[in-house]
């Protein structure tokens, strides 16, 4: 019996400026016992927005500010907060790391939950699933969640104020999308929540690379003025919606395999959505397309500003190239969803050929 198809998605999914100024108006039906585990700079950027949506009302209102990654420490620290403050539902409010820790939070204690990224540097909002770390930084796990957030939240004007170097790591994230997705379908792999993979699913993962490819430009620029223009919104949804909810419902592959072949090194500093930019252009050289897809792709990171050689990553040394290929490519990795498979030896190689073709188009 073939796999079942499926969708799935945030219920609710609201974006604009100055949206968090309605964020009692949005999610008050959830509850009056609010914990909000915050970055510090999400702190920052939206506590008094949120503060304002209140208004008079009496809700319960606690903000952790939550200081590292989303390790077991910090999962069980917050889900203690949730027993002992009764509370109804857990907000997100930062980046990545701050979004997983408290996804894991709410499902741990039965709770629902609403992200408000503050940037749009990962498409992890929207997806059903928190990357857990160990208490020392190294990956430990995917966790599955049985259902995708109950809301998404995104004041894009808190976007816009944000570095412009995040939001050009989502469109790395985003970039992988398509890609990634197209690989996984062609194999008739699972999706990354196991189920068959959807039209729909693919259609998003499709548009998502296409609004990139349109308003990238436009959007850095926006971003770069901290103003809000129809391009901006554009990449926005793409990197946080489009790419979310179209990776939960088609699946990675290479790209995101190579990023976790690069966090075994321990100690890189590139973000996640520049790794993912780098390992889709690795993922294309594995799957043999024609010059033309590849340099198009190639040359829309040189455009946006995302990498096209190892160096840019941190990455030196053939030693480390092996490390890589060889994590990358661990059973269960999403890298075997590629057509013929790939061993270590062929992702060292495609990692080298990679690399060198980005030192030729930039001349080095």
């Amino acid at each position: 019996m073939k796999r079942l198809r499926a969708m799935r998605e945030p219920l609710k999914y609201v974006q604009g400026k100055g949206a968090l100024l309605k964020f009692q108006e949005e999610m008050g039906y959830m509850g009056k016992r609010w914990l909000f585990v915050c970055s510090n700079s999400g702190y920052k950027a939206c506590h008094d927005k949120i503060e304002q949506s209140f208004g008079d009302a009496d809700d319960y209102r606690r903000y952790e500010v939550f200081g590292g990654i989303s390790s077991k420490g910090e999962i069980a620290k917050m889900q203690a907060i949730v027993e002992a403050d009764n509370i109804d539902a857990v907000v997100a409010v930062g980046g990545g790391s701050a979004v997983d820790t408290a996804k894991a939070t709410a499902y741990y204690s039965g709770k629902k939950v609403v992200i408000i990224p503050t940037v749009a540097a990962t498409d992890a909002p929207c997806t059903g699933l928190s990357v857990i770390y160990n208490d020392d930084g190294s990956f430990d796990k995917y966790l599955f969640y049985p259902e995708n957030p109950a809301a998404v939240m995104v004041d894009t004007q808190v976007i816009a104020d944000a570095p412009v170097h995040f939001l050009v790591a989502g469109m790395g994230d985003a970039l992988g999308t398509y890609f990634e997705g197209r690989a996984s379908i062609r194999t008739e792999s699972p999706s990354l929540e196991g189920t068959g993979i959807t039209r729909a699913g693919m259609a998003l993962a499709k548009l998502c690379y296409e609004t990139l490819r349109d308003y990238s430009s436009q959007a850095i620029v926006a971003c770069q003025n901290h103003v809000v223009t129809p391009a901006f919104e554009n990449v926005v949804e793409a990197c946080v919606y489009l790419s979310g909810v179209g990776a939960d419902n088609v699946n990675c592959a290479a790209a995101h395999s190579f990023y976790n072949g690069l966090t075994s090194l321990g100690g890189h500093s590139a973000p996640h959505g520049n790794c993912v930019a780098f390992g889709t252009l690795v993922q294309l050289v594995l799957e043999g397309v024609p010059e033309e897809e590849f340099v198009d792709v190639q040359d829309y990171c040189l455009e946006v500003g995302l990498p096209t050689t190892l160096a840019e990553l941190g990455v030196t040394t053939d030693e480390q190239i092996w490390k890589i290929a060889e994590a990358a490519c661990v059973p269960g990795e999403t890298i075997h969803n590629l057509a013929g498979d790939v061993t270590p030896d062929e992702l060292h190689d495609a990692i080298v050929a990679t690399d060198a073709m980005g030192k030729a188009l930039r001349g080095e």
